[in-house]
């Protein structure tokens, strides 16, 4: 499904932040008159008219604010973050050390936070410990009575941040009487772009904790957490879960065996196999002709090469392949609803492979593009997406 680009990154990006509409995330005016600034493929103006977008919003989330409008403020806040969370996405030839990055990612957050603190339900940023260090998080409670509540943990995918889980899920699980734990994890966020922590594939590592930390809250029911795994959160949490057995449910938004699978079906068979022995010298030079060819290969190399901490584009591909389920999808235990979008460009195929591995009680449910809910992660179709999730967690956790 192409939306106002033709180009095919361009497109899911612009639909991922218009998708956000229907919580606060953007008005489709401003997306469409943003988008008509932006030359077909042309980076550097993506980040000028998502910024320049996002830096009126916020100033218009401003001067309500200092007029006392809180609600007008609020709403404004939280299209301002996600618009400057867009701008910041392309970014990537050194994000690193990119000014660009820091400025964009510094305002995404405090745009996020001046929002989250307007809610009529509480709000805390809290610091998880994570080994000697902690990973920053957002803590959203249903209500202010202290009862213990249902919880949901969200976990970040290749790309997204923790703010992006107020769109994703936590309006939704708010107005059903959720709480949502959400943070960024290794390689994602601010945990990468503050702290330089790279991606892990053994990720019960880090669930464990956030685990820990939410048991910790009165008022998280501790028979009742779920783990929302968000892209390719929807391998990191499944494998998370395969040993961590105190949560109740699991959710994959949308299911991912093979993290490798992605880039064995976008690049030549040959070339995967170069890379998988290790003839770096012949596969770099062709990925980087590859990457200047395409928007989506050049980001995803490069992204890549950031949150995995590594020096090349082969050695992030070979890393790619610790990040499957295939020893331990079977020791998953709780229920799990693994999600398939009919036409994810990026797993197509995995939701199923996921599916069949499981023995724990399962479901999955097939999203369809004729109901507009066909791409990764079903972005535009929000409502369908949590209609699906919360009528099944429900009964679930009933």
């Amino acid at each position: 499904m192409k939306f106002l680009f033709k180009n095919e990154s361009f497109s899911f990006e612009t639909l991922r932040t218009a998708g956000f509409a229907g919580y606060s995330g953007a008005d489709l005016g401003e997306v469409l008159m943003t988008a008509k600034g932006i030359p077909e493929g042309d980076e550097a103006a993506w980040r000028r008219s998502w910024e320049a977008t996002a830096d009126r919003v916020a100033g218009l989330a401003q001067a309500s604010l200092e007029r006392g409008h809180s609600i007008s403020a609020r709403e404004a806040f939280f299209r301002a973050a996600n618009y400057y969370r867009t701008a910041e996405f392309f970014e990537r030839s050194n994000p690193a050390e990119d000014r660009n990055v820091q400025r964009l990612s510094n305002r995404s957050r405090e745009t996020f936070v001046a929002a989250a603190r307007l809610l009529s339900t509480p709000f805390e940023v809290v610091q998880i410990p994570y080994e000697k260090t902690t990973l920053p998080g957002y803590l959203f409670l249903a209500d202010g009575s202290g009862t213990p509540r249902p919880t949901i943990i969200y976990n970040n995918g290749f790309d997204s941040t923790q703010e992006e889980s107020y769109y994703a899920i936590v309006t939704a699980a708010l107005l059903r009487g959720y709480n949502v734990l959400a943070f960024d994890g290794p390689g994602q966020g601010a945990a990468i772009r503050v702290q330089r922590i790279p991606f892990r594939h053994d990720w019960e590592a880090v669930i464990t904790p956030v685990v820990d930390f939410a048991l910790a809250r009165r008022e998280v029911a501790p028979d009742k957490i779920t783990l929302f795994g968000y892209s390719l959160g929807g391998y990191l949490v499944a494998r998370a879960a395969a040993y961590e057995h105190r949560v109740a449910a699991i959710i994959l938004d949308d299911g991912l065996y093979d993290f490798n699978f992605a880039f064995r079906n976008a690049l030549p068979s040959f070339l995967t196999r170069w890379i998988e022995s290790g003839k770096d010298t012949l596969a770099n030079p062709l990925l980087r002709l590859l990457a200047s060819l395409k928007t989506g290969v050049r980001w995803a190399l490069h992204n890549g090469m950031w949150t995995f901490g590594v020096a090349s584009m082969a050695e992030f591909i070979r890393l790619t392949t610790r990040y499957s389920l295939k020893d331990c999808a079977h020791l998953i235990k709780a229920p799990t609803l693994v999600l398939d979008a009919e036409n994810d460009q990026f797993l197509k195929g995995q939701p199923e492979h996921v599916h069949a591995a499981l023995k724990c009680p399962k479901h999955l449910a097939r999203l369809l593009t004729s109901e507009g809910a066909g791409e990764h992660c079903h972005m535009g179709a929000m409502s369908r997406l949590h209609q699906t999730i919360f009528d099944w967690l429900d009964e679930t956790l009933a």
